[in-house]
């Protein structure tokens, strides 16, 4: 078995219940590399960073690495050059910086292994040294509720250039773990640890169950003394040149796909014709050159009740070409008006007959869906993203309502289309595809007869339980 496979079955026959606790360590450990280099670039690339800054950030960087030191001074250079600076616009930043960058360094597994503990009904706490702007968007999308994190000191609501109690490094971390336990009630003795670095030993030996994960070598070596077993999370590398060349040949393919389809639509001057042929040639080609398979359970249920709104969770580009290569046939779309203008979709939107919504624009969006809903009631069925926009992980935005209220005013079924790690193949805001297998589930049909204006939210809440439990149910099986 993979690593992944041993931690969650170790976590499924282990001890249950809430007085079990489970710490995760935030970098290098639920993440690849380190929260605080990406803000450090993205605040360079930005130009906030002054000189001062930088070459204390350099010095203090060496001193850790070639001199043992603690992180300490580094984390005062960091939060002395935020003196002044609103709480409130760290807490953006945070945000901001978990969508554009810490998401994508999320190790895909990290996510399955959270659920098993939270499935366990353990007390799961993120233990980090990180500040709580740096890893609070990454624990909510993980659904960690509780955070052992260095504190910002802040006087009004304004940065001090301070910290607000101790660093959570070395002893302070194991400290923080020690107190949180006692205030909890929770017997330490049963109880889990992941991290990652030589500071974290301390820390690993608070619990009976210790779990050194991504070890570094001086881990490492503290692991082999103390007869404690490494595991590892992997990560596939994006930018490689073979993964170039992939995207550039899947990227090809589709382009050739569409072309087919255009030519055999202005032969028959027919374009129902046409985007059959552009989303079967398409779709093979784009899969086939990017080294993408699909795995589809439920596949029957694409063709059980027709017209229908097929409704998925939009992770990546590559939702695109996946429902193509799923629905084949007699299908339309509601997409942002910003895709008109990309390259990739345009022409497979114009066959489709796309309608485009403003989401800034609620009325124009209202009357963007008209022929939608028309084309619901000639027999075309409509796919449409719920969430509205893609979402930086796999946890689920939330769920509008504009496609439930097509189903319900067309009268016609809706089938619940359940991408699993499109976004792990081809991230969101990424032209680059890695080889793998997409994995796929097609609900059956959920009928819209007993729906109405009076129940609409709980029809919402509905599907989207039925989207949260099946990436639940995935996320704590083994593969």
């Amino acid at each position: 078995m993979d690593d992944i496979d041993d931690l969650l079955a170790a976590v499924a026959s282990g001890p249950q219940g809430p007085e079990v606790g489970a710490f995760f360590d935030f970098d290098g450990t639920l993440i690849h590399g380190y929260s605080a280099a990406l803000y450090f670039r993205e605040r360079l690339a930005s130009r906030a960073v002054s000189p001062r800054e930088l070459v204390g950030t350099l010095v203090e960087v060496f001193n850790m690495q070639q001199r043992g030191h603690d992180v300490t001074r580094l984390v005062g250079v960091g939060l002395g050059a935020l003196t002044g600076t609103p709480l409130t616009d760290l807490e953006e930043m945070g945000q901001q910086l978990f969508r554009t960058r810490i998401s994508g360094q999320l190790y895909p597994d990290a996510r399955r292994l959270v659920r098993a503990h939270l499935r366990a009904g353990h007390t799961v706490a993120l233990a980090s040294s990180a500040t709580r702007f740096q890893a609070q968007a990454a624990a909510e999308d993980l659904g960690i509720e509780h955070l052992l994190v260095t504190e910002v000191e802040t006087l009004d609501g304004i940065v001090t250039g301070r910290v607000d109690g101790p660093i959570l490094w070395g002893p302070g971390k194991a400290s923080a773990v020690l107190a949180f336990a006692e205030e909890r009630g929770l017997d330490l003795t049963e109880s889990y640890a992941y991290g990652n670095g030589g500071e974290d030993v301390l820390y690993l030996e608070t619990v009976g169950r210790p779990r050194p994960l991504n070890a570094d070598s001086t881990l490492t070596r503290a692991a082999e003394e103390r007869g404690w077993t490494v595991h590892r999370l992997h990560r596939q590398p994006r930018l490689t040149p073979a993964n170039v060349v992939r995207s550039a040949a899947s990227f090809a393919g589709l382009a050739t796909g569409v072309a087919a389809g255009l030519g055999m639509g202005l032969v028959n001057r027919d374009r129902r014709t046409a985007l059959t042929v552009a989303a079967a040639i398409s779709s093979e080609l784009a899969l086939a050159g990017a080294g993408v398979s699909l795995e589809v359970e439920g596949q029957e249920n694409l063709w059980r009740s027709r017209p229908a709104v097929f409704v998925f969770n939009h992770q990546s580009q590559l939702d695109v070409v996946v429902l193509a290569a799923l629905l084949r046939r007699d299908f339309t779309a509601v997409a942002k008006k910003e895709l008109a203008k990309d390259p990739t979709f345009a022409a497979m939107g114009w066959l489709a007959d796309v309608a485009y919504v403003d989401r800034t624009d609620k009325v124009a969006a209202r009357e963007a869906l008209a022929p939608a809903l028309e084309s619901l009631a000639a027999g075309t069925s409509l796919v449409i993203a719920p969430e509205g926009t893609r979402s930086p992980t796999p946890r689920l935005l939330p769920f509008k309502k504009g496609a439930f209220h097509l189903a319900m005013q067309a009268g016609v079924p809706m089938v619940p289309v359940v991408i699993r790690n499109a976004g792990e193949i081809m991230p969101a805001h990424s032209m680059i595809l890695s080889p793998g297998t997409v994995r796929v589930r097609v609900l059956a049909p959920v009928p819209t007869d007993d729906w109405t204006a009076g129940n609409l939210d709980e029809q919402v809440a509905r599907v989207e339980r039925l989207f949260a439990d099946t990436l639940d149910d995935w996320d704590t099986s083994p593969e």
